[in-house]
């Protein structure tokens, strides 16, 4: 996979809400290969605003089906990437994008028929509508429920999109909405997700225990108390496949960096072929910052410990994490860290984005 940016052209840009852009992306011929994607993974983008550089990851909305490379960008408040997507980019403009990345899929079986699950708020059913909309056009037998909770009718992402499918698949696609700020006749549909909804949902409409593969992404908190309520039903946690969009800030490790330590780590970097070597302060600052500090020219994205742009093998030395949201419990026993997290606690630190 290429860990380098492309200049992309935007061929087109439409609005979804009042406050969310469908940016398409038109990827050369000769580069189709190279962003090939699975459902539900991500681009990076990479722009200049106000003289400073900037990048953000964003969900693929599009299928691979479509052979299309779409994601929605979702303006928030004091969003710097967002605001100047939804305000600045215009069509025909170039921007520099990273080939997809991200692990929040499971791979398509034609011949299997399977059972799935998902819970989406706000924008968090972008990649969502990917995995759906690849499962059921490529596995003929399998099923999917969708439970999407937002404020509004008005504010829902994708809401063409994701209501066509149910015409599409008629008998295999259920979509469930909850409102917070729109009262429905049920109760059950009405506010946000909670341990009670859960429940009811389990006994009334679906048995979560007869589903082959969950999917969960919205806010961290209704992630992970959707997760944790599946865990204690007894739901295998290799069910359970979540993608957050932000770092989580509860039970997080502050980062606090030991100016009074004297021991220094000799640090090299091996990326493309070219191997850098610096040195820094153990127990204070984490590898990617003192890397791109040094001209390092490095793969990265949200530097939160959630995605997996900046992932490395630690070849040699200690460099424990801060956060880990983004590896699996194997690829850490194998010695892969994120560098944005990893901060030296030996003398001598190697590492390897090539491995």
């Amino acid at each position: 996979m290429s860990q380098q940016f492309y200049p992309i052209q935007v061929s087109e840009i439409h609005k979804t809400t009042s406050d969310c852009s469908v940016v398409t992306f038109e990827i050369p011929e000769e580069l189709k290969e190279v962003f090939a994607y699975k459902q539900g993974q991500y681009l990076t983008l990479k722009a200049l605003i106000n003289g400073e550089e900037v990048r953000r990851s964003y969900s693929l909305c599009s299928s691979p089906i479509d052979k299309e490379w779409q994601v929605a960008v979702k303006k928030i408040e004091d969003g710097r990437f967002s605001s100047f997507v939804n305000d600045v980019l215009k069509v025909g403009e170039v921007i520099d994008v990273m080939p997809p990345n991200g692990r929040f899929f499971t791979e398509v079986n034609p011949k299997k028929k399977k059972q799935y699950v998902a819970f989406a708020a706000g924008s968090g059913i972008t990649p969502i509508h990917s995995i759906i909309k690849t499962h059921l056009n490529q596995e003929p037998e399998s099923t999917f429920s969708l439970f999407y909770l937002n404020q509004s009718v008005q504010s829902m992402i994708l809401r063409e999109e994701i209501e066509g499918l149910k015409n599409q698949f008629l008998g295999r696609y259920e979509l469930y909405h909850f409102l917070t700020k729109e009262m429905r006749d049920a109760p059950l549909f009405n506010g946000r997700f909670t341990e009670e909804k859960l429940q009811t949902i389990s006994e009334k409409i679906i048995d979560f225990n007869s589903v082959d593969e969950f999917f969960i992404c919205g806010p961290t908190e209704m992630i992970f108390m959707i997760r944790d309520f599946l865990y204690a039903q007894g739901v295998d946690e290799s069910k359970v496949h979540f993608e957050l969009f932000g770092t989580p800030t509860k039970g997080a490790k502050k980062k606090v960096l030991d100016t009074n330590n004297k021991d220094i780590s000799d640090v090299s970097i091996i990326n493309n072929g070219v191997q850098v070597t610096f040195t820094m302060t153990q127990n204070g600052e984490n590898i990617l910052d003192a890397a791109l500090r040094n001209n390092a020219d490095l793969p990265f994205a949200c530097k939160g410990g959630v995605c997996c742009t900046c992932k490395a093998k630690l070849i040699e030395g200690d460099a424990p994490m801060n956060v880990n949201y983004a590896l699996e419990k194997e690829e850490v026993e194998q010695g892969y860290i994120l560098t944005c997290q990893a901060v030296p606690k030996s003398s001598k630190i190697v590492v390897d984005f090539e491995s």
